[in-house]
């Protein structure tokens, strides 16, 4: 088995993201079990990655930050999902490339194992000023006027809750946000006092 370096591409780091369902969001897995559909109907989400290392080719990805937000309807056939995508503004054009590559699915390997395929209209692709705070209890994803998440509220559970996102082996800990601000391209709400989730992710490409 070749080690990560030999790999196109590897990103290891923390991930939180927040949607507008109520906690414990039913997409998740608990206790093993699968999930099911959103509390509403319509999942409105922001999902933000910190890469702590990682590579593609010759490039280094360590210290990236990337942000996707979306929305999908769970009675719309597959439940497309209609995203945007942030990628930090310190990334030069082939980090920024790379990232958006890897992060869309483009390029196989992990994210089109776990979610890239419900993508199915990309409404925008930028660099902008991005800011995560993934420590406990100081959950926070703010990327310019576009995205504004805030948690700090645990949410127990005698279980383990994991999400697909970053993949049902790697159980975190469900969140309550107490705001979940988007305005990004034709993506736009607001919702306070709905569902978060935190926990680490290792994305690579296909052996």
């Amino acid at each position: 088995m070749r080690d990560v370096e030999t790999l196109a591409w590897a990103v290891a780091g923390s991930y939180f993201e927040a949607c507008n369902c109520l906690p414990i969001c039913p997409c998740r897995q608990v206790g093993g079990r699968e999930g099911g559909r959103s509390t509403f109907g319509v999942c409105d989400f922001a999902l933000s990655w910190s890469i702590a290392n990682g590579h593609a080719g010759e490039l280094d990805l360590a210290g990236r930050q990337v942000v996707m937000v979306g929305s999908y309807n769970d009675d719309a056939p597959g439940s497309p999902w209609t995203v945007s995508l942030f990628v930090d503004d310190h990334a030069n054009d082939g980090h920024a490339k790379a990232l958006t590559d890897i992060f869309l699915g483009r390029v196989g390997g992990t994210p089109s194992r776990n979610y890239a395929p419900a993508i199915q209209t990309v409404a925008g692709v930028h660099t902008a000023r991005i800011e995560l705070d993934h420590t406990r209890r100081h959950w926070r994803i703010s990327v310019e006027a576009h995205v504004d998440v805030a948690a700090d509220e645990v949410v127990s559970s005698d279980e383990p809750v994991a999400c697909g996102i970053p993949g049902l082996d790697r159980p975190g800990q469900e969140l309550r946000t107490h705001i979940l601000r988007v305005d990004a391209d034709i993506l736009t709400w607001e919702w306070s006092d709905r569902c978060g989730f935190a926990t680490d992710f290792d994305y690579r490409a296909d052996r």
